[in-house]
């Protein structure tokens, strides 16, 4: 059964996040995830991861939200050490 993914952004400030498999990478500007329908940035300032389930995929992002952009729909996880390097 496929993953079911959403994504709710409210004021540009919160977005609540369903469906996420893995989480590559965070920081203060830009958080790397991966979902049922691939890969997602989300890109702004300030941003705080304030929840995380791994049993359920759900993920809460708090800041200034400038972007949301999916690509790579195939990949549902991150591609590891030597995958990072021939891409």
């Amino acid at each position: 059964m496929e993953t079911v993914h959403s994504a709710i952004l409210e004021n540009r400030e919160k977005l609540q996040l369903s469906g996420v498999t893995a989480i590559d990478s965070f920081d203060d500007r830009t958080v790397i995830l991966y979902t049922g329908c691939g890969q997602l940035t989300v890109i702004g300032r300030n941003l705080q991861m304030q929840q995380l389930s791994v049993e359920s995929g759900a993920v809460t992002v708090e800041g200034e939200v400038q972007a949301l952009r999916y690509s790579d729909r195939d990949r549902t996880e991150p591609a590891g050490f030597f995958g990072r390097l021939l891409r």
